[in-house]
């Protein structure tokens, strides 16, 4: 129903009251009249017994004149006017009432004994007996009947009087009721119709451009919030009447706005939707921007460490060999020399430590090339864990594995990975002298393979914790600061992040639901490699 038929019709249903008042004071109207009809029927007939009683006295005029000589043609005059009373006695008759209808018998009995009387009274006068006539006209006519007539005639017009104006207050009480009840009748129906029309009128109007409004400031709200994010709107933002509503499918102009403003808002979160997505597909190459421009820098300082450090790696090897060999020969030549075998030995290891630094600081400065291909993290792992077997039975360190078997395959530089976890297990040797526990565990996280590697070492200070992947920080004596920036630098540079935590102290690692302790834990994240079967390379 369109808005303009629902406003039609709520007037229609506030105007029903009116026009039904309007029907009933002509109803009113039209019974009213019908008593005045009624009443004006009971004059007539009055006036038609007028007639009656003048022609039933004029009878008796015309009797008198004939005795008295005045009219020789009385007897004529008196059958015409027996005609005329007879066609009044029928005519009266014909309109009274059923409860009337003994007094046309009473005037009909004395219009009888009249006429018979006239009979008598011709009769005697036309036989001589003029003075016997004369004498029954004035007992009979005049002492008895005409007497009669007068009261019967009062009493008549008193009975029509009193019916009249009996029946016109009767009617008239009933036309009171039923107007009374009508009226009543109305006022209920107009509390009806005033009902329904306004629950009319809620429903179909008030109702629905209140939703209207309310999703409006909604949507206002939510404009007035910001974009929303690329996974998320703000709460209530672009909010809007659900389709399955009734206004959202109502025919009229409101439903018409409903659906307007749907699909503007629908629009709008697309909109929306579309920029945040913009957003985030910017913020992610800014993201990737910087750590472009990180690497840039990172790869300018390594490049410059890398010119230096073969500079002086190419300018110490060859002293440090020749010092190396002269005390080889040295030792060789004194070899029978009581004290001199030891100062020598020690010569020669320091060089080949500060040896093992160079070797360290020109694998740091140029890379191996990077070959990616699938590659199991257990197999790795394993092959790797020998070489630190008799070391750590050395210090007393217990080594604990787990790698699930359906560990998922990553894409990544075998090298490159295993001399990653090679220096973080070196780190996790040299931070417990004493002894402890290592454990390398394996997970998935979705399409991410993570490996933790955790010790019960020292830990590492909060203060430093940030700066332990930068190349040449240390805080030992004799390291080089590049170990954890060499697994770092790899680890990225297979498409992988790896991540510190660490506690010293009062800090605590959580390694199981109940039990917690001091050390530290490196996490390298790898991407799972799209193909997972080894042989299918």
């Amino acid at each position: 129903m369109s808005f303009q038929r629902k406003l039609f019709l709520g007037f229609c249903l506030m105007a029903l009251p009116v026009a039904l008042i309007g029907a009933e004071a002509l109803r009113s109207n039209r019974e009213e009249r019908r008593a005045l009809e009624a009443l004006g029927e009971s004059m007539a007939r009055s006036r038609t017994f007028a007639e009656l009683e003048t022609a039933m006295f004029g009878q008796s005029e015309e009797v008198w004149q004939f005795l008295t000589g005045m009219s020789p043609a009385a007897r004529d005059n008196l059958r015409t006017i027996g005609r005329a009373i007879a066609y009044w006695q029928v005519r009266w008759e014909a309109e009274l009432e059923p409860d009337e209808k003994h007094l046309a018998h009473d005037i009909a009995t004395l219009q009888s004994q009249i006429t018979a009387l006239s009979e008598r009274v011709f009769a005697l006068h036309e036989s001589g007996q003029r003075e016997a006539a004369y004498r029954l006209a004035e007992q009979e006519l005049k002492g008895r009947l005409l007497p009669a007539l007068t009261r019967k005639n009062r009493e008549i017009y008193g009975a029509t009087r009193e019916g009249s104006v009996r029946r016109a207050f009767t009617r008239l009480e009933v036309i009171l009721r039923d107007e009374r009840r009508a009226l009543f009748s109305i006022v209920a129906l107009s509390i009806v119709a005033g009902v329904a029309a306004s629950v009319l009128i809620s429903r179909g109007l008030a109702r629905p451009i209140r939703r209207l409004k309310e999703a409006m400031e909604v949507t206002g709200r939510g404009l007035d919030g910001g974009p929303a994010t690329a996974t998320a709107e703000p709460e209530g933002a672009l909010d809007m009447p659900s389709p399955d509503e009734p206004e959202a499918h109502s025919r009229d102009e409101i439903g018409d706005l409903a659906r307007a403003f749907a699909a503007m808002t629908r629009n709008l979160r697309r909109a929306q939707a579309t920029q945040a997505a913009l957003n985030s597909e910017l913020q992610a190459k800014i993201e990737q921007l910087e750590r472009a421009q990180s690497q840039l820098v990172q790869s300018e300082k390594l490049a410059s460490i890398g010119e230096m450090s073969a500079a002086v790696a190419h300018g110490l090897r060859n002293p440090l060999a020749s010092l190396r060999a002269a005390a080889q020969l040295t030792l060789y030549r004194l070899r029978g020399t009581p004290g001199a075998g030891e100062p020598l030995e020690s010569i020669i290891g320091e060089v080949d430590r500060l040896d093992r630094r160079i070797t360290h600081l020109l694998s740091f400065s140029r890379p191996a090339p990077f070959r990616p291909s699938p590659e199991r993290l257990a197999d790795i792992v394993q092959s790797l864990l020998p070489a630190f077997g008799e070391r750590f039975a050395e210090r007393g360190i217990r080594l604990a594995t787990d790698l699930p078997a359906d560990l998922p395959l990553v894409r990544v530089d075998p090298i490159q990975l295993e001399q990653a976890l090679l220096e973080i297990l070196s780190n996790a040797l040299d931070a417990m002298p004493q002894g402890g526990d290592v454990s390398i565990r394996g997970l998935r996280k979705g399409d991410v393979a993570v490996l933790e590697i955790s010790d019960t070492g020292e830990g590492i200070p909060a203060a430093v914790l940030a700066s332990v992947c930068e190349p040449f920080f240390t805080t030992r004596a004799e390291g080089t600061g590049l170990g954890l920036a060499t697994a770092r630098r790899y680890v990225e540079q297979n498409g992988g992040r790896l991540a510190i935590e660490s506690s010293r102290g009062g800090g605590m690692r959580p390694t199981g639901p109940t039990g917690s302790t001091p050390g530290t834990t490196v996490r390298i994240s790898l991407p799972v490699a799209a193909v997972e079967n080894p042989a299918a390379t």
